[in-house]
């Protein structure tokens, strides 16, 4: 898997501050997508032994709240084969701090059932994500008002209690700020 970028101080891809990566290859190609260049899966460099130690390392203030996988998309089966044993040492050297995932791909009728974007790690990837922001960015339905999503199509989802209750749990993040 290759990657585009590791911000280490991101306040726009998840609650608090944040490190994002920025997984290159994507097969959903939204119009107006606002990352076109990860599109491309040889983007970028390889998320080597090096770029995941950075990661690592940046994730050790206390004042970061966790870590965002972002794109390109985190759940194209190849990036999840290649992120499961990463985001797993994540989780087992910080279990204090969350992890956000944005997917084109709904978590409902994509991840959870039978589809492209499904594969043998998919369920084990999932135990450890705490919010998937899913569905694909609609130009058409863009805006700018929405937290932490570009269209208002897109939901922030609590996965853990989706996976348990078998229904999609909303977070207090999809609705409106007062």
């Amino acid at each position: 898997m290759n990657y585009g970028e590791i911000k280490k101080s991101d306040i726009a891809n998840g609650l608090g501050v944040r490190v994002s990566l920025f997984v290159s290859g994507c097969t959903h190609h939204c119009k107006n997508c606002f990352n076109q260049v990860t599109w491309d899966f040889d983007y970028g460099q390889p998320f080597d032994n090096r770029a995941k130690q950075l990661v690592i390392e940046a994730l050790a203030p206390e004042y970061i709240a966790g870590l965002t996988l972002i794109g390109g998309e985190p759940m194209e089966p190849s990036n999840q084969r290649a992120l499961l044993p990463f985001v797993k040492k994540v989780k087992e050297l910080y279990p204090n701090k969350n992890i956000w995932c944005y997917t084109g791909y709904l978590f409902d009728k994509e991840l959870l059932e039978e589809s492209r974007a499904r594969c043998e790690v998919t369920d084990e990837l999932l135990s450890y994500i705490d919010i998937i922001v899913d569905g694909r960015f609609v130009d058409e339905k863009k805006d700018i008002t929405l937290r932490f999503r570009g269209s208002s199509n897109q939901r922030i989802i609590q996965v853990q209690p989706s996976l348990e209750k078998g229904i999609v749990v909303l977070s207090e993040l999809n609705k409106p700020r007062n």
